[in-house]
């Protein structure tokens, strides 16, 4: 809880205070982080997270065994990061998204790592990290059956056998995302017809050049729970995937739906 200054101006609680010059200073002060209680230290991670100045080198210092989210889309990280979260076992969220160019240096390797590491991992989002590759979300799918939320759009090696290993293994995907991806029709069947089918309420599929209106018939089909399906700029996709929207769909289910018709 905030106080009042005399003048009426807000003061920041001595711990805001305190985490605030300890990110401000943090190589400085990098050896005496470890020791800290996990509550601290989740606070100085978001702190330092927000800002960008996670590393591969101080990450070590910050985690602690019970730490349970990882924002990362803005820190400069490698596989090295994910390869030492090997005593994160509750970790249930890692974000390592781009939204401007491309993460090189988050590979398969490091995914694997993070996947045999944090079995109770519920979402997983990997957007432009351009060299994951399937062997990556293999081992998701595998290792970690609980994922709810995952995120590979602009991961340009994805194909087929990704989709068809969540839709083998992941019974609580709600929401995935492999937009920008060259995976075909037969992937995103395997995907929406597989354990997840009912629970499957988000997909973003646009920019995928090679589906076509099957895989738009295959969602609304398999899929009841739908809500926001994306397939804008998916040239092989007509006029009949918008028929079969209207034929399948009852009134006011979705809360987002985009097309593009060429």
């Amino acid at each position: 809880m905030s106080h009042l200054s005399g003048d009426g101006e807000a003061v920041r609680p001595l711990l805001d205070l305190c985490l605030y010059c300890l990110t401000k200073n943090i190589s400085r002060y990098i050896e005496d982080i470890k020791p800290l209680p996990p509550n601290i230290k989740d606070k100085l991670i978001k702190s330092l997270s927000v800002r960008g100045w996670i590393t591969d080198s101080n990450i070590s210092k910050v985690l602690h065994p019970a730490v349970e989210a990882l924002d990362l889309r803005d820190c400069d990280v490698s596989d090295n990061t994910l390869q030492q979260l090997s005593n994160c076992k509750q970790l249930k969220k890692i974000n390592l998204n781009v939204w401007k160019d491309k993460r090189l240096t988050i590979t398969s390797e490091g995914i694997a790592a993070l996947a045999s590491s944090c079995p109770y991992l519920r979402e997983a989002s990997f957007k432009r990290c351009s060299n994951v590759t399937d062997n990556g979300v293999l081992a998701l799918a595998l290792h970690c059956r609980l994922l709810q939320v995952v995120s590979i759009g602009g991961c340009s090696s994805i194909t087929d056998t990704s989709l068809h290993a969540l839709g083998k293994n992941c019974q609580h995907l709600h929401s995935v995302d492999f937009s920008s991806t060259p995976v075909t029709d037969d992937g995103v069947i395997a995907l929406v017809s597989g354990m997840c089918s009912k629970n499957l309420k988000e997909i973003h599929m646009e920019r995928c050049v090679n589906l076509t209106d099957v895989s738009v018939e295959a969602v609304l089909t398999y899929c009841p729970m739908i809500y926001i399906l994306l397939f804008h700029g998916c040239p092989l996709i007509t006029d009949r995937s918008r028929e079969a929207l209207e034929q399948l769909v009852g009134p006011n289910k979705f809360k987002q739906v985009s097309w593009t018709v060429y």
